[in-house]
């Protein structure tokens, strides 16, 4: 055996299919009528509209709306821990709801 045939990556036999092999094909020819094709490409872009409303609007809108829980969340256990002051929420239902309202506000 020498240097080179140890770096060297055997051969695959010839029965084993690679796995992107056994995809389907979504070829224009795969398709038996101009209608097929059409129902395809309307599926594809509404996919593609449904991941743009996910990552334009509503990932930045929860991130920032979580993102402002855990901030208030976290203030008020510093005050509590730092200061002994007691923060209490009055009104809990406004309280989300402008949170809400402040995270929309910029988007």
């Amino acid at each position: 055996m020498s240097l080179s045939d140890s770096f060297s990556l055997p051969d695959a036999p010839a029965s084993d299919h690679d796995e992107v092999d056994s995809l389907p094909s979504t070829s224009t020819e795969s398709f038996t009528s101009e209608d097929d094709y059409d129902a395809q490409r309307e599926w594809e872009q509404s996919l593609e509209q449904l991941q743009l409303l996910l990552t334009m609007i509503l990932v930045p809108f929860a991130g920032k709306y979580f993102g402002r829980k855990f901030a208030y969340w976290s203030w008020a256990r510093y005050m509590e821990w730092m200061h002994n002051v007691e923060i209490r929420w009055t009104n809990k239902t406004t309280f989300k709801a402008a949170g809400a309202v402040e995270a929309a506000a910029t988007l």
